[in-house]
């Protein structure tokens, strides 16, 4: 019965599964998962994760996280995607009881980029605004400022502003007085309420900059990868070419050198700090966008005999190599901005929003030709982003189409494009109003943390320990090839052992350790209740893992499941018939015409015998 159950799911299959596009070139596949891994992460994170946590010694922990976490989760993704060629909801016919995993994936990676559109609004917001030949936060004299404005600390141009009425003991304590790129962002740019319960009216401008964030990224997607493959191009490529550029230009500036130095000096006394250990396997794990879906969904449209073991290795190295580069770029600017206000570089260095959109505007504003700067610099981070939104979007697009092959072609295909990126911008409005940054930054740090930790974990279990490690490395040797030289031997041989044993158990000392150092969301507009509110978006990413495992149990009758749990349905494997070969030329047997033969002939033997309508009722 369990056979004749996977002989119908063939048939059904090989009826409605379209032909699946493949990238134009193997650079282009390259390309675009560089452009997935290689986000706004990398500019705003890194740098600062590497000055806090023993600066040129942070390396250490980075790196060994890497290629002990990073690389064997990437390898894993690709290896399956390219092996099944389909997205991350079709992926778990390798076993069935997990395909609320895929749920989850995709849902994850959903949740990222409605809020990842905002932050991409707001950088064209900024770069917009600098197009003026007076960057529009360099001073303290408009309407949005206050009296706690200063450009230094001997700064009194705020009196002079017409706008408001200040006196020289409005501030009292230096401590209570901001920049005028830290008014701009707060008090103009987002006009932050006092909260999040706070929504408040709808920036328009933002609303705006946000469509036209979805508007673009539709236009890339609108034709699948055959038009993602040629604009990735631009999107990957362009910010390497803007960062060396920011970087040339900061190694010319004043103080650059106290900025490089505080950047790496090794300080080898935080390398004993477990908090250290941890900050460079959650960094690498986020950066590297595995367990997110996005890149079983780019690798199922590679060809079957492609070369997984070095692409497993190159783009996370180039990913982490990425940002390492890109901090000399942030603290050479830092330096600069140290040496002009007669500061420590810990004093103007700061993480994440606080980095992009104020701190790093401010050292800006202090360059010559302020504005030209200020384009490249926010031109660079939209790039940035964009070669990360889109191939997240197109991951979501390629798992709902592996599910309903109907919306693969035609107008339908069209409508689902459109229709997807509509509903991400209507989804992020939110976002976009005046309480809008304390939703993003809830999201941010919710979405981005437990989940994909829990889900990275869960598919190693999956694929690793239920469907099988055997099964799985001969899998992988189908695609690669029997014969290896001796560094693939040596690639191959390092995953497998990661697989089984190190990566998953740096998995759960990872969660343990987060467990263990979470804080629960606190300050300024986010009472109580927005705890209770980030572990409901956390709970609805998760979900879908024990809803599904459940309901396929019960619904499939319990112990039959758990005995079957590590036998793949029959229809797994490789796409192409020309793939299959070993233990799925079995499969070749099985073509719709065959099958349809058998379901028609009543006068055979076996299977035949008695036709397939009475085998079908009784099952």
């Amino acid at each position: 019965m369990w056979t004749l159950y996977n002989q119908d799911a063939v048939m059904a299959d090989i009826k409605e599964t379209p032909e699946r596009a493949t990238w134009g070139s193997q650079v282009e596949f390259v390309l675009t998962c560089v452009g997935c891994a290689v986000g706004l992460g990398n500019v705003w994170r890194y740098p600062y994760l590497a000055y806090k946590n023993g600066g040129g010694a942070f390396l250490l922990p980075y790196f060994l996280s890497l290629f002990l976490l990073g690389m064997p989760l990437f390898a894993l993704d690709i290896n399956l995607g390219q092996f099944a060629s389909v997205g991350p909801l079709r992926i778990w016919r390798l076993s069935p009881i997990f395909r609320g995993l895929g749920i989850a994936m995709v849902t994850v990676t959903s949740f990222i980029m409605i809020y990842y559109s905002v932050v991409i609004a707001q950088f064209i917001y900024f770069l917009c605004a600098s197009m003026t030949s007076e960057l529009p936060w360099s001073s303290c004299l408009h309407e949005w400022n206050t009296c706690s404005c200063r450009i230094d600390a001997n700064d009194t141009s705020y009196l002079n502003n017409t706008n408001i009425n200040c006196t020289d003991r409005d501030v009292v304590f230096p401590n209570a007085t901001r920049s005028p790129s830290e008014e701009y962002y707060n008090f103009h740019v987002l006009e932050m309420s006092d909260g999040i319960g706070s929504v408040g009216k709808m920036k328009w401008e933002l609303t705006l900059c946000n469509l036209l964030s979805w508007t673009v990224c539709c236009i890339i997607i609108m034709k699948g990868i055959k038009s993602l493959g040629k604009v990735i191009y631009v999107f990957t490529v362009l910010p390497y070419i803007l960062l060396t550029v920011m970087l040339i230009r900061g190694l010319t500036l004043d103080g650059y050198l106290d900025g490089v130095k505080y950047y790496i000096t090794p300080q080898p006394e935080k390398l004993s700090s477990a908090s250290v250990w941890g900050d460079a396997a959650v960094q690498i794990f986020f950066s590297t966008s595995t367990c997110s879906g996005a890149l079983i969904a780019m690798a199922s449209y590679n060809k079957f005999n492609n070369n997984t073991l070095r692409d497993a290795m190159l783009i996370p190295l180039i990913n982490c190599l990425t940002s390492f580069f890109a901090g000399f770029a942030i603290f050479s600017v830092l330096g600069f901005m140290a040496y002009t206000k007669h500061v420590d570089v810990a004093d103007v260095t700061a993480q994440g929003p606080g980095l992009v959109f104020v701190v790093y505007p401010e050292a800006l504003s202090r360059m010559p030709i302020p504005p030209l700067w200020s384009i490249l610099f926010f031109i660079m981070l939209i790039t940035l982003g964009w070669s990360s939104m889109i191939s997240g979007v197109e991951s979501v697009l390629t798992s709902i189409i592996d599910v309903f092959p109907q919306l693969a072609t035609g107008r339908n295909n069209y409508l689902l494009r459109i229709g997807g990126c509509l509903l991400g911008f209507l989804l992020g409005l939110p976002q976009v109003t005046q309480g809008g940054s304390y939703i993003l930054n809830l999201m941010d740090t919710f979405v981005g943390g437990f989940p994909l930790l829990i889900i990275g974990l869960t598919e190693i279990v999956a694929v690793i320990f239920v469907y099988g490690i055997r099964r799985f490395k001969d899998d992988v040797r189908m695609m690669i090839g029997l014969r290896m030289n001796i560094v693939e031997t040596i690639v191959y041989n390092y995953f497998l052992l990661c697989w089984g044993i190190i990566s998953p158990v740096l998995l759960v000392v990872v969660i343990v350790f987060k467990c263990m150092q979470y804080t629960p969301i606190i300050g300024p507009g986010y009472p109580d209740w927005s705890e209770a509110l980030g572990w409901l978006i956390v709970a609805a990413i998760l979900i879908s893992i024990p809803a599904w495992f459940c309901g396929y149990f019960c619904y499939k009758g319990g112990f039959e499941v758990w005995w079957n749990l590590s036998k793949p349905l029959e229809n797994w494997g490789p796409k192409l018939d020309e793939n299959k070969h070993g233990r799925y030329s079995s499969q070749l047997e099985l073509s719709l015409p065959t099958l349809e033969n058998a379901c028609v002939n009543e006068k055979g033997g076996g299977f035949m015998n008695g036709g397939y309508e009475e085998e079908k009722s009784k099952f």
